[in-house]
């Protein structure tokens, strides 16, 4: 039986998503400045833009074809890769190729007047909170798991 092993980037796959979805507490509380803040970085696409976009990029990349290497013997989390990955991917490809029905609804979740604003950010918090405690939780079983 094969060994599973936890490879040296993915604790930080979690840590690092589940930051950027927490980032996201911002626009509970500074509405205007949070949508400000991201209008204008996608609207400029500067050296932030893509730095980000690259990182997120690698990173989702790297975590499929993880998954894909350990397609028999994965852990639960994995999945995560396929799923969120992918979706990620898309959005990046959405957003760098200007698709219009995705450009209108990112307008829609940064529109500061909208009822539901909070509705929408906070489940991203949530899931970023679960997304960085899995992430250390990976951290710590990673030191276990590898080196025993």
């Amino acid at each position: 039986m094969k060994k599973l092993k936890i490879e040296i980037y993915e604790p930080y796959f979690f840590i690092f998503f589940g930051l950027f979805h927490m980032h996201r507490i911002w626009a509970i509380l500074d509405r205007e400045s949070y949508a400000s803040f991201w209008i204008n970085i996608m609207n400029k696409k500067g050296l932030f833009y893509y730095t980000l976009m690259g990182i997120l990029a690698t990173l989702c990349i790297s975590g499929i074809i993880t998954f894909i290497k350990n397609i028999h013997h994965n852990y639960w989390w994995r999945w995560i890769y396929i799923f969120g990955g992918s979706y990620v991917l898309f959005d990046l490809f959405a957003i760098v190729t200007g698709l219009d029905f995705w450009k209108q609804l990112l307008l829609a979740m940064f529109n500061t007047e909208a009822g539901y604003w909070n509705i929408l950010w906070t489940p991203f918090i949530i899931l970023g909170c679960a997304t960085f405690i899995l992430g250390v939780t990976l951290l710590k079983k990673r030191r276990i798991i590898n080196f025993n």
